[in-house]
């Protein structure tokens, strides 16, 4: 069970972060969020698919890495094998959270870092420090800030990206089935992606919007990601003819 707590330099001046990836560390699973600024260096490795998560009912961008619950075909105990490692595996064990402002002025939220302590990547002797002898914020999680702002900044991005698709009529459902090597039949559901006829059959205007608002690019790169569905059901392949 998770144990969030607000991160400070006083409780949490020795703690180190183990950064290395390895199951052990809760790195099996078999998908992550992704946020659009990252889907440029995401399709070169992954499948994309657009969600939508069970806890809000927003959709949300996904980058898949198995075909099976805590899969993931990119991961074994020599480490992550793919060119980008999305922000959302970046950022473990650490979370956005909001404290309340206490400043008439200022009533808005303010977002802070916790850490999650029961996370296996907390140490007292391995890993990467948090913080400076004197103090300060150690270069790492100087990082990590950078990273769990892009996110927040990302998720709002996210959502005003699928509203467009959606008042355009551009996301559809599929179901991705594949037949693997042995015989097994495998079959994901609740994934969307881009409606590539819908896409063809946009004015001129329509796509200059998209275009100018930058979002003509995310959207040729979603499409362009699912040439990496053949790579995962090779990886697929090959791991279960390892066994």
């Amino acid at each position: 069970m998770a144990n969030h707590q607000l991160l400070d330099n006083i409780t949490h001046k020795d703690i180190k972060v183990i950064t290395a990836q390895h199951p052990q560390y809760g790195d099996n699973h078999s998908y992550a969020r992704i946020v659009p600024s990252e889907l440029k260096a995401a399709q070169a490795d992954y499948p994309l698919f657009f969600r939508k998560n069970n806890e809000t009912g927003q959709f949300e961008i996904i980058a898949m890495f198995g075909m099976a619950e805590q899969e993931n075909l990119f991961l074994d105990d020599n480490g992550w094998h793919a060119h980008y490692l999305p922000l959302s595996v970046q950022r473990r064990p650490f979370l956005i959270g909001f404290q309340s402002s206490n400043d008439p002025a200022t009533p808005e939220d303010k977002a802070v870092v916790h850490i999650d302590m029961d996370s296996p990547r907390i140490s007292q002797t391995e890993g990467e420090p948090l913080f400076l002898e004197q103090g300060g914020q150690s270069p790492y999680l100087q990082h990590i800030s950078a990273v769990l702002n892009a996110l927040q900044q990302g998720w709002m991005h996210t959502q005003a990206f699928v509203e467009t698709l959606q008042s355009l009529e551009l996301m559809e459902s599929v179901n991705l089935k594949a037949k693997l090597d042995n015989g097994e039949n495998v079959e994901l559901a609740g994934l969307y992606t881009i409606h590539e006829d819908k896409l063809r059959e946009l004015s001129g205007e329509q796509v200059a919007s998209l275009h100018k608002n930058g979002m003509l690019e995310l959207i040729y790169m979603m499409d362009a990601s699912l040439q990496n569905i053949a790579r995962l059901i090779a990886l697929k392949n090959k791991r279960l003819a390892a066994k």
